[in-house]
Parts: structure tokens; C-alpha cells; sequence
């Protein structure tokens, strides 16, 4: 599996979760599908800007979710301070 068109995405949603935190004050758990949406776009382009098409489906499936554990991450943490504050 071609690993470096993967973690780039990963660190989209990263970066995503990070942009939402801080400039969001509130409702920052709307925010997040719109990041995973961009990751998803994202991942497309990654994956099908590749010369290889052999095994697309496991490097789509490998971005996305990923992005979708990062994602997940965020919200239990968003939701911990939003409980906390």
C-alpha cells in the first residue's frame, strides 16, 4: 500500500481539527463533517492523481478512515471541554 498518499490526509484532518478548534468558539462538532468532507474530496484527488490504480479502493478506504478515527478523536475531546467549560 502506497502509505504516502495516505498520511496526508490524516494530517488534513489534523490540521482541520486543530483550524476548528481554535476558531470556533462554539459548536465545534458542526464544524467537523465539513472537514471530513474536504478530506474525503482530499482523498479522491490523492488517490486518483496516482499513476497506479491497483488497489484504490484499499488507499481510499485507508485515507477516509483514518481521517474518520482522527475526526472521531476530536469530537470526544471537544465534547469532554464542552461538558468541562
Amino acid at each position: 500500500m502506497r502509505w504516502h498518499s495516505i498520511w496526508p490526509i490524516w494530517a488534513l484532518a489534523v490540521v482541520g481539527a486543530v483550524v476548528v478548534a481554535i476558531a470556533v468558539p462554539t459548536d465545534r462538532i458542526v464544524w467537523l463533517p465539513i472537514v471530513l468532507g474536504a478530506c474525503t474530496i482530499a482523498a479522491f484527488g490523492a488517490q486518483l492523481g496516482l499513476p497506479t490504480e491497483k488497489g484504490l479502493v484499499d488507499r481510499l478506504f485507508a485515507s477516509v478512515g483514518g481521517a474518520i478515527v482522527v475526526l472521531a478523536a476530536a469530537t470526544v475531546v471537544f465534547t469532554a471541554l464542552a461538558l468541562v467549560g
